[in-house]
């Protein structure tokens, strides 16, 4: 019975003693993992400040590019404009004055863009398709043709009145005078003007 304690006991001893080993290699084996994972951590801490700092020297350095390509440009324009100035000054005063008539024209014709566009903005109508369907998109399509042809109508019409109008005009002195000779009629003056405006 002794004995049997005696085995009993050796056994218990080492299931106790594997045990308290399995379990110091699992501690070890956190610790080490633990330390992988701060290593880890401090090595992509390290990764991260070398990308943020080789980001910021980029930075730097294209807003450094672009400092100097402004002032560059700034440069540039300044010498373009003193050639100019000099340039101007040495033609004389006629050149400016031919200059300043140049500007008033260009402001006419400025306007007169300015006018066509503000006209056309008004008769252009927005066409709102984005929501209609495939028969609604078909019905304004044919909707947008018939007006297209109803305008060439009406300026084919015009061109054809246009035409006969001159016919009429240059063809009454003609008609009027039996002789054969062609004698001014005292409207034509005034018509011929009107028709080349029309």
């Amino acid at each position: 019975m002794l004995l049997e304690q005696n085995k009993d006991l050796i056994e218990l001893q080492a299931l106790i003693d594997s045990h308290f080993e399995a379990r110091r290699k699992e501690e070890e084996e956190l610790v080490a993992l633990k330390e992988r994972i701060e290593k880890r951590r401090a090595e992509r801490a390290e990764q991260q400040r070398i990308r943020a700092e080789k980001e910021k020297e980029r930075q730097a350095r294209l807003a450094e590019e672009k400092a100097r390509r402004e002032e560059e440009d700034a440069k540039r324009k300044a010498e373009d404009d003193l050639k100019k100035k000099k340039a101007l000054s040495s033609m004389g005063a006629t050149y400016s004055s031919y200059l300043a008539k140049a500007d008033q024209k260009r402001g006419k014709k400025q306007t007169a863009r300015e006018t066509k566009k503000k006209v056309l903005a008004e008769r252009r109508k927005p066409l709102n398709i984005d929501h209609l369907n495939e028969d609604k998109l078909r019905d304004k399509a044919k909707e947008l043709w018939d007006w297209l042809y109803q305008l060439e109508t009406e300026k084919y019409d015009f061109t054809e009145q246009i035409k006969r109008k001159k016919y009429e005009v240059f063809s009454a002195p003609w008609k009027d005078n039996p002789n054969g000779k062609w004698s001014p009629h005292p409207l034509l003056k005034h018509t011929l003007f009107i028709l080349v405006y029309l």
